[in-house]
């Protein structure tokens, strides 16, 4: 079959590549119908992600249609169309029987890897480095999908692939964003990054009760969509001073939640941000947390800092100290994909929200390699692209 492989910084390929089999009773083998590009793969592309292998393949947000089970597999069969997340979870450990799903015990089966890294082994996941598991990922023509019974999400309805495709990954983290900065009623929310993680956590802000959301960014078009679908006020962080202006806007006190959609490549501005690209250029340091930073020093006294963008490694300067002494709570974490699935389905079917409105640039699997180079320098606009084997 044909899909996107990593064979280094910067350079992913169209390879042709063994079709997957069936491998344990509880596998399914799904055909891809539609497969998209996340933020987060451009960590792997701009090789900051440890553990890859020339030829590993790339994706994890696919969806399609199941064409063949294992005999142990109970709630698929042969023509499902489904939405396949990101996170591989087995249902039946403690954290996943607590809708811990990104915290799988047993789906990474490189966990002695990720153990010694962080003490512990989250769960696996689909085309994201051996410490996590190895699995080849879903910007392919087909894709094996381990715990069948407990990932896909079945799609009986007749949505077109665009509208439902997310939910594999950015929208139930952009939901999960919002839910981790605990909201509450007429709470100002400020989001950091209007890529489509940010964009789904402005639009699950106001789900959840926001009474005012802040988006920043550097990039007008993201800057537009968050102002035109998100109803957000919007910062250019280049042309005015975060700080400052989030503090003409809210009387001096900060924004009550602060969600960091950035992660690892934050661009920061300054001496401290032109160190920070340095340190991570000659490895010495393994990521950028300048919105990390920014985000500690807004927020209000007693507020909560969501982070759901990917961080890879270690950090300098993070002002710990401010972080104690104004009593915030953090929350972060890979999403547990699963646990959001069916409400957020019933949001699209509803009506209520139509997530295909981040997207951008559709191509097929054939121009993903320029389409990585696209979205990762922003170019035409690009804020989400998706592929179509």
């Amino acid at each position: 079959m044909r899909a996107l492989c990593w064979h280094g910084e910067e350079d992913v390929r169209v390879d042709e590549v063994p079709d997957p089999q069936i491998v344990n009773p509880h596998d399914a083998i799904v055909e891809i119908t539609a497969t998209a590009i996340c933020g987060s793969d451009l960590h792997l592309y701009d090789g900051y992600v440890p553990t890859m292998r020339e030829g590993d393949v790339l994706g994890h947000e696919p969806m399609g249609e199941v064409v063949e089970v294992g005999n142990a597999v109970e709630t698929l069969e042969a023509g499902d169309r489904v939405v396949v997340p990101f996170t591989i979870s087995c249902g039946s450990c403690w954290f996943c029987e607590e809708e811990l799903y990104s915290l799988c015990d047993n789906s990474n089966p490189n966990a002695e890897i990720a153990r010694e890294v962080m003490g512990q082994s989250p769960a696996g996941l689909f085309g994201y480095s051996h410490m996590l598991g190895g699995y080849a990922g879903g910007q392919a023509e087909y894709l094996r999908v381990p715990f069948a019974d407990v990932g896909p999400l079945k799609v009986e309805s007749d949505l077109p692939d665009e509208q439902v495709l997310l939910l594999s990954d950015v929208f139930p983290t952009g939901y999960m964003a919002a839910e981790n900065a605990e909201i509450e009623g007429d709470d100002t929310v400020a989001v950091w990054g209007c890529g489509p993680v940010g964009q789904f956590a402005i639009q699950s802000a106001w789900m959840l009760g926001a009474g005012r959301v802040v988006a920043i960014d550097r990039v007008p078009e993201r800057l537009a969509m968050a102002r035109e679908h998100g109803d957000a006020e919007t910062i250019h962080f280049e042309e005015e001073d975060v700080y400052d202006r989030l503090m003409a806007m809210t009387g001096g006190r900060g924004p009550d939640r602060c969600i960091d959609a950035v992660g690892t490549e934050a661009h920061g501005t300054g001496l401290m941000g032109l160190t920070d690209k340095a340190k991570q250029q000659v490895n010495l340091e393994a990521d950028r947390p300048h919105v990390l930073r920014q985000a500690i020093k807004c927020c209000r006294k007693g507020g909560t800092l969501s982070v759901p963008g990917v961080y890879v490694g270690h950090a300098d300067n993070v002002p710990v100290g401010p972080l104690m002494n104004k009593a915030l709570t953090v929350n972060t974490g890979q999403t547990h994909v699963q646990r959001y699935l069916d409400p957020l389905l019933e949001t699209i079917e509803d009506g209520d929200i139509d997530p295909s409105f981040v997207v951008t640039h559709r191509e097929p699997l054939e121009r993903g390699p320029e389409m990585y180079e696209t979205f990762r320098d922003k170019e035409d606009g690009c804020v989400k692209v998706v592929l179509t084997p």
